[in-house]
């Protein structure tokens, strides 16, 4: 039985029927038989072509050949496929399958790249045949892509621009090879990473479309000096993967900007929120709208869902341990575990949290090792507010305040991974259960100061922590949360959230700033002056 170009070009034509091929008793129950195409990620590929004015389906490399499909009455389904490229008038391929719950399918071997093919189905039922279905086209593309990578300021030879820890634009340039006498697909995106970057496609979060030139262009921090390689992925329209890697040196920054609560190393110090989702926002103090400069995953967060409910408290880092950038610590509500991250990355979380331990025993005023009250938590589950004030030594180290039962509480001498090695109660009536804690961090002259939001009234006060003589410090201030108001009209219905990035207009005085209740942040000068700088994401 010969099935002629006629055929494929539809519909019951006169050859067909004095071929005696058609017969209406078995029917073809759906006129748009599915092309599927086994390729990675790219979402054109699954389309069917089964009209005139639909371009043809890309269909990639796969093992056994792309597979046709037809929902059928009959028992079994017959497949036509001609090579469109070629116009042969013969089909390049002709086969039967069984149908199974009205479905019939079967792999079509051997098809050239770069060509385009039309096919269509006929259902069969003992010695009869339907009328064909509608015809479908796909073109094939085997070819993988390819891609180059460049940077002027970190090439791949001769001496970078720009430090580890600095944004670098690198250029990703995609080619898909065109096979003789046929056509190729085209570049539909690129997946790029500094790790594997495993399976995906180009809906994953780090693909990018090219332009109309083949190139993508993406501004991207280095974070660590040395060998650094950037890996690529550029995938075709037809799901097709190449990959290349690029490899430059970054070197290290002699004199890096230094800012007390900068988390992400550009020297500004940060907000850090979450945003509607769940995720970590970290946002430049000194920005003029609430573009996040970086968001952190809720993935990474203590609890691996969100940082919604998570505390987190940075101002200051261990010097030895790495650049000049806070490290954080973070306090899921209610939990027993706070955590710790050594901000070695930039804030780009590829390291674990590590929880940090408790001290097991307590100091006096003195300093003299003294029992621990009643009640004291073997954990942190206590710790209603967490709050960083500033280092009580010569290093850039900050001990913590909680509020636990409503009294105040200073942990102190971190000593490496912020194990916490001294416990000391600064408040003993459980005075501070209805303040909120706000850590400023030292103004330009070293000194300290504790801030808190009183929730009832919606006074702000502010706390001095006078440097004695001998080094240590004066925390009697803090006895009566009730003293030291410098400002009104903080109330919790207006600005739900409070906090404080340390001195961001450079005025060598610590700002505040502020979440409205519609979620808008808003920058101080000190406690006044406020500017609405937008919503929040």
């Amino acid at each position: 039985m010969t099935l002629s170009r006629a055929r494929r070009l539809g519909g019951v034509t006169a050859a067909a029927v004095a071929a005696g091929l058609l017969a209406p008793t078995a029917a073809v129950a759906d006129t748009a038989p599915a092309v599927l195409g086994t390729g990675q990620g790219v979402d054109s590929y699954h389309a069917n072509a089964c009209d005139s004015t639909a371009d043809p389906t890309w269909i990639g490399r796969s093992i056994n050949g792309p597979a046709l499909n037809a929902k059928v009455t009959g028992t079994s389904a017959r497949f036509g496929v001609w090579d469109v490229t070629t116009g042969a008038e013969e089909p390049v391929f002709t086969g039967e399958a069984q149908a199974s719950n009205q479905q019939a399918g079967l792999n079509v071997p051997g098809l050239l790249d770069g060509h385009s093919y039309a096919w269509h189905a006929w259902a069969l039922q003992g010695t009869q045949t339907s009328a064909p279905s509608a015809d479908c086209h796909f073109t094939v593309d085997t070819t993988s892509p390819t891609a180059t990578v460049s940077s002027t300021d970190f090439p791949a030879s001769g001496p970078a621009t720009k430090y580890a820890g600095q944004f670098g634009t690198f250029v990703l340039k995609g080619a898909d090879p065109v096979p003789s006498g046929g056509e190729a697909s085209d570049v539909a995106c690129f997946r790029y990473g500094w790790g594997d970057l495993g399976v995906g496609g180009c809906d994953s979060p780090d693909a990018v479309t090219p332009e109309n030139d083949g190139t993508a262009t993406v501004n991207l921090r280095v974070l660590n000096w040395g060998t650094n390689t950037l890996n690529v992925q550029v995938i075709d329209n037809a799901g097709n993967v190449g990959g290349a890697s690029y490899t430059f040196y970054a070197p290290w920054n002699q004199n890096p900007p230094k800012a007390l609560g900068d988390v992400d190393g550009d020297g500004i110090p940060d907000v850090l929120l979450p945003d509607s989702v769940g995720n970590l926002q970290i946002i430049s103090g000194n920005s003029g709208d609430t573009t996040p400069s970086a968001t952190i995953r809720a993935v990474v967060s203590p609890n691996q869902s969100s940082w919604t409910n998570v505390q987190v408290a940075h101002r200051g880092w261990d010097a030895n341990a790495h650049a000049p950038m806070d490290d954080l610590l973070m306090h899921p509500s209610g939990s027993p575990a706070l955590y710790f991250y050594n901000n070695q990355d930039y804030a780009s979380f590829t390291r674990g949290v590590m929880p940090i331990s408790r001290p097991t025993s307590c100091q006096d005023a003195a300093g003299t090792a003294t029992a621990c009250p009643a009640g004291f938590a073997a954990d942190w589950h206590k710790a209603d507010q967490i709050a960083l004030i500033g280092s009580l030594d010569t290093r850039m180290v900050s001990s913590l305040m909680t509020v636990e039962d409503g009294n105040l509480w200073l942990f102190a001498n971190p000593g490496f991974s912020y194990r916490l090695r001294t416990a000391r109660q600064l408040a003993t009536n459980g005075a501070w259960a209805g303040y909120d804690l706000i850590a400023p961090g030292p103004d330009s002259a070293g000194n300290l100061t504790l801030w808190a939001r009183e929730r009832a009234t919606g006074d702000l006060h502010a706390y001095p922590i006078a440097k004695k003589a001998d080094g240590s410090y004066d925390f009697s201030a803090l006895a009566d949360p009730k003293a030291n108001v410098v400002a009104s009209g903080f109330t919790v219905d207006k600005y739900p959230t409070l906090g404080s990035s340390g001195d961001v207009d450079g005025d060598g005085q610590p700002d505040l700033w502020a979440v409205t209740a519609d979620r808008h942040l808003v920058y101080f000068s000190g406690w006044s002056d406020p500017t609405d700088v937008g919503a929040l994401r």
